[in-house]
């Protein structure tokens, strides 16, 4: 019987991350693979180690994360923002990987059906330190950068051609509720994606104000609405397993080097979710 695999933030083009590539593998031929975004920087590593990991698992399921959408200067592919995004899920697609594009997948071995809804959502900066509730993100920016933390995407994620981050989050939260309201009631979820989905897992976050580039406050209780037996998600390299109102949140990240060296755990580039009833 097959097993449901989590992992996020491979970032494979770092290097001493590269090798630990090789112990992303199944345990049995029918295995699933759920990619929760950050796989790389250039457009060229994604799509060739989402297309090693297909060849491995039986379904890879994706959703980008914020490197994914960097346009850097030493990367061929030059796209910036929708149009990038949309040319990952085009290749991802050439490859047999389901993109938050896609049909949701099914996962039938347990109790009751799980949709798979892999969620593309970005964010608003409306998670916010106490000293910035109720100011301006002008103000919340400045004493983000006052503090010494500014996430690199204010360099290179370009939201074109919309006019910022935040309304092409608030378009993909209303395509996104649109396709999970169209699941069918008597199913269960697995909600994944790259940005946590509640506000929680932030808070062990040594710098607090970067949560500004973590998440939205729309999606509070997504949880709850949508039926989520387990919300898979990854970005900010706290690997560990939460819950909120009864539902279990996964943070299945692998980070960076400098990180994963200092747990005694070493590197965990890969997590079982679930597994047969």
């Amino acid at each position: 019987m097959p097993h449901l695999f989590a992992t996020s933030d491979l970032h494979v083009t770092h290097e001493g991350n590269g090798p630990i590539l090789d112990d992303v593998v199944p345990e049995t031929p029918g295995d699933w693979l759920l990619v929760a975004g950050d796989v790389a920087e250039r457009a060229e590593a994604v799509i060739g180690t989402l297309k090693t990991l297909r060849e491995r698992f039986a379904k890879v399921v994706w959703v980008p994360g914020n490197h994914e959408l960097w346009t850097t200067k030493n990367d061929e592919c030059q796209l910036r923002g929708q149009a990038r995004y949309e040319y990952l899920v085009e290749q991802c697609r050439a490859i047999d990987v389901v993109t938050p594009e896609d049909e949701f997948p099914v996962w039938r071995h347990g109790p009751r059906p799980l949709t798979i809804a892999p969620l593309f959502l970005l964010y608003d900066y409306s998670w916010r330190t106490p000293e910035a509730e109720g100011k301006s993100l002008e103000e919340a920016l400045r004493q983000a950068r006052e503090a010494g933390v500014v996430c690199t995407d204010e360099y290179f994620l370009h939201p074109d051609p919309y006019p910022s981050r935040q309304a092409w989050c608030e378009d993909r939260l209303k395509i996104s509720t649109g396709r999970l309201d169209a699941i069918p009631e008597d199913h269960g979820t697995i909600l994944m994606s790259h940005w946590p989905l509640h506000r929680h897992p932030t808070a062990p976050l040594y710098w607090p104000e970067f949560a500004l580039w973590c998440g939205t406050t729309k999606t509070e209780d997504w949880h709850l609405r949508y039926r989520a037996e387990i919300a898979v998600y990854g970005h900010l390299h706290i690997p560990r397993t939460t819950e909120a109102d009864g539902v279990r949140f996964e943070e299945v990240s692998l980070g960076y080097p400098r990180e994963w060296r200092k747990r005694a755990r070493g590197p965990v580039p890969l997590r079982r979710i679930l597994w047969p009833s």
